[in-house]
């Protein structure tokens, strides 16, 4: 083919979903000239899966990428269909938003954000080439014949890269949800030396709602009280479409059992590795043989189609037997598909070839972000993505790279388990990932990273001046509930008694009554002056209250983890000469080069007895 130069960039994202969106607008909005190709325009921001944001842990990242100035958070309150609190009974540090969004407003609103932010031009082309040159990315060639020069590049290409869709005996190279693959980077990056691996994804069908009987299903509806994803948003009013709960049943798990030789993950077509925690509804049968019946949510794609989603149905089975066994679901009865569910297959490479910045280890300027890197999930994409694109702008200046640790964001826990233990599949976050999860709450996003943000350029002096009242406004209020004191009245000792709490004989600070599990501020105001403050910063003060001691033991926690993330290890170090290192070490952390000692101590294969050799040595001097 013959080629010829195209302009050149300070940066160019390849990929334009979730990853692709958050690094092009960090880049572009922190000054640099960028360039964001795409396969397809109409895949800007696609969620080729499920039509929702947020969920358990999930929503903690979206929290994190708000605060620190991406757009995620802002796009997911402008275009929910319905929104919910999820683990509201239980604990703050599991609280999570979730939002079923309008997946075609959703693109909509993403792609006029892009084709409106200065420095950002957009392209519909396929990079086909990463061009080096002296361990350096230079430039991306695109299929079109363009050499496009570019001091750093960000490599954000989903589940593209040599897709496969599979569905029973048929299969085809193609991408999610109709668009074309990507078949020429793969190359590429084995040239460049990366290892590459084979994952596997899958999505259910869409089905018609007219063909669906929901007097047979139970309603799920959002909350009266709307939480935004947003700290920018301060309050939501809008009405908010249901969505419906239905089962499988025996019947159902008859009609996979009897045609499981023609399931692909079982036939031996699909050689990716699937999510184990977003599992198809096949290998939910086989791997839980004594379970009765699994839930299925019926979710609208948007409030302009009749296109809905039955997430609980992933499938990969041929069309006819996924119709049979969606017509035993109750309310499914006389299903039609709009859309057949499928599996596919794509390439992403081994994530421990990258740096806690996500830029790789071998090639200077080039960054990879997303489902590249092993991980599943828009939310964690987008994290990545921002992570990315804050990153390359951090190298084109010259500046250390901004790295998030354990102790400090969910998004740290994401990149430092895919850079650090790498995956063998698909990577989900869960709050179990995390250990400082009291601390790690969503509803302190802003206080853990707005500075940060401020800092890099992401965050404007207005929202940082929003952000700075808001922690003015905690402090009052804890300062009230810590001064204003409930009266021992007939009427509270009996709404004491009435929740199995002790009785008081005289009187007692707010403060003091919201350490009792059972009492929270708004019980309390019915007895005193209500407060001055919005309700986010009331249920700041409260759980700053309410868990005071614990939060104290897990902040001694993270002193002790820092001690060990401060202590820097070369890149130039010979783990070979290091006697005292067991074998398996030395050449674990050859391949690794951890960047400090707590990333060392969490690479498999390393011990606390290497850990204390590698202490000996950095105390020696040498």
């Amino acid at each position: 083919m013959r080629t010829y130069f195209g302009e050149n960039y300070d940066v160019i994202i390849i990929g334009a979903g979730h990853a692709g969106v958050e690094a092009a607008l960090a880049c572009a909005r922190l000054g640099k000239k960028t360039m964001m190709l795409t396969l397809n325009l109409d895949g800007i921001a696609l969620m080729a899966c499920n039509p929702s944001i947020g969920g358990t842990a999930k929503g903690h990242l979206v929290r994190e990428i708000d605060a620190l100035g991406g757009e995620m958070g802002i796009a997911a309150d402008e275009t929910f269909l319905q929104i919910k609190m999820l683990n509201s009974s239980k604990g703050p540090a599991v609280h999570s938003l979730r939002a079923q969004i309008d997946k075609r407003r959703y693109h909509e609103y993403m792609k006029s954000v892009l084709e409106h932010t200065k420095n950002l031009s957009i392209k519909q082309d396929e990079a086909i080439r990463i061009i080096s040159e002296n361990g350096k990315v230079t430039g991306v060639q695109t299929a079109c014949g363009a050499i496009l020069g570019a001091k750093a590049v960000i490599l954000a290409t989903g589940v593209y890269l040599k897709s496969r869709v599979i569905i029973g005996e048929f299969a085809q190279e193609a991408g999610p949800s109709g668009l074309m693959g990507a078949y020429g980077l793969s190359a590429s990056l084995l040239e460049n030396g990366f290892t590459l691996q084979r994952f596997k994804t899958g999505t259910p069908a869409r089905v018609d709602a007219r063909s669906l009987d929901f007097s047979k299903m139970e309603p799920q509806y959002g909350d009266k009280k709307i939480v935004p994803f947003s700290f920018m948003h301060e309050k939501i009013e809008r009405e908010q479409i249901p969505c419906w709960l239905t089962y499988t049943n025996e019947k159902t798990h008859e009609i996979i059992r009897n045609n499981i030789d023609r399931s692909p993950l079982y036939s031996g077509v699909i050689h990716g590795t699937g999510p184990r925690y977003c599992p198809s509804i096949e290998d939910k049968v086989v791997k839980f043989p004594d379970k009765e019946r699994h839930q299925l949510f019926i979710e609208p794609e948007g409030a302009g189609t009749l296109e809905m989603y039955v997430q609980g149905m992933s499938s990969s089975l041929p069309e006819e037997v996924q119709i049979q066994l969606y017509r035993t679901v109750p309310g499914m009865e006389n299903v039609r598909f709009m859309r057949t569910a499928y599996a596919i297959e794509y390439d992403c490479i081994d994530p421990t070839q990258l740096r806690s910045s996500f830029e790789s280890k071998h090639i200077a300027g080039l960054f990879m972000a997303g489902q590249i890197n092993g991980s599943s999930g828009y939310e964690e994409a987008a994290a990545q993505g921002l992570l990315a694109g804050i990153n390359a702008v951090q190298y084109l200046r010259g500046e250390e790279p901004v790295i998030l640790g354990r102790d400090m964001a969910y998004i740290g826990v994401l990149a430092d388990d895919l850079v650090t233990k790498g995956t063998r599949e698909p990577y989900r976050m869960m709050t179990s990932r995390a250990e400082y999860r009291l601390i790690l709450r969503q509803d302190n996003a802003d206080e853990r990273l707005t500075e940060i943000g401020h800092r890099i350029g992401l965050v404007s002096d207005e929202r940082y001046s929003r952000y700075m009242k808001k922690q003015e406004e905690i402090a009052k209020e804890i300062e009230r509930l810590s001064k204003t004191n409930v009266k021992a009245t007939p009427a509270f000792n009996e709404y004491l008694k009435s929740i199995g709490e002790s009785a008081i004989s005289e009187s007692v600070s707010m403060a003091e009554l919201l350490r009792r599990p059972a009492i929270g501020i708004e019980e309390l105001e019915h007895f005193t002056e209500a407060s001055p403050y919005s309700d986010e910063v009331k249920e700041a003060a409260q759980i700053a209250i309410k868990y005071e001691g614990y939060i104290k033991k897990q902040q001694q926690q993270v002193e002790r983890f820092r001690e060990l993330e401060n202590k820097r290890l070369r890149d130039d170090i010979d783990y070979m000469a290091i006697s005292g290192l067991r074998i398996e070490a030395r050449q674990k952390l050859s391949q690794m080069k951890p960047e400090n000692l707590g990333q060392a101590s969490r690479i498999s294969g390393v011990s606390p007895s290497d850990i204390a050799v590698l202490m000996i040595y950095l105390k020696s001097g040498k």
